[in-house]
């Protein structure tokens, strides 16, 4: 059980510094400039345009690249009169466009998506996500056996 235990420990501990690593980055992302930052707009959704008009907007100021490549996702958030769309492309473009009036506000690339997708194990492929499961299935091992090492030799006594 103790090689066991220690094989796993050095996995798990690995796997546990790049996990800790990425999310202190992804908790100050904004403050190391890996997106873009908008300026605040009036907020609500009163007299928003459609989604359909803001992703012509964004398109427009996104390029040719990203605007082929399609929308990956969309962020509204309206307390902040804006919405963020962001596209599949290799650089990961993304673009702030005002709510009611369609204009852009800024465009630029998102540097902290591969450090989302290192933290979450997607960079490896889809299947690839249950490494934190996995992580988390070493840790409780790790927690029983070495409670069973240290209990054990004590309740022999």
């Amino acid at each position: 059980m103790f090689h066991t235990h220690v094989w796993i420990g050095v996995i798990a501990a690995v796997l546990l510094v790049v996990v800790s690593v990425t999310g202190i980055m992804l908790n100050h992302k904004g403050m190391l400039g890996f997106m873009p930052d908008a300026a605040s707009v009036e907020p609500g959704l009163d007299g928003a345009l459609p989604l359909s008009e803001l992703v012509r907007s964004a398109e427009g100021a996104a390029g040719l690249e990203a605007a082929a490549a399609g929308v990956d996702r969309m962020d509204v958030r309206p307390d902040d009169g804006y919405v963020k769309v962001r596209f599949g492309d290799r650089v990961v473009t993304e673009v702030t466009v005002a709510l009611r009036t369609g204009e852009v506000l800024s465009v630029g690339e998102r540097n902290d998506v591969f450090i989302e997708k290192l933290h979450s194990g997607e960079i490896f492929g889809d299947g690839w996500t249950l490494l934190s499961d996995a992580l988390g299935v070493g840790l409780i091992v790790l927690l029983i056996s070495g409670t069973w090492m240290w209990l054990y030799p004590k309740a022999r006594m």
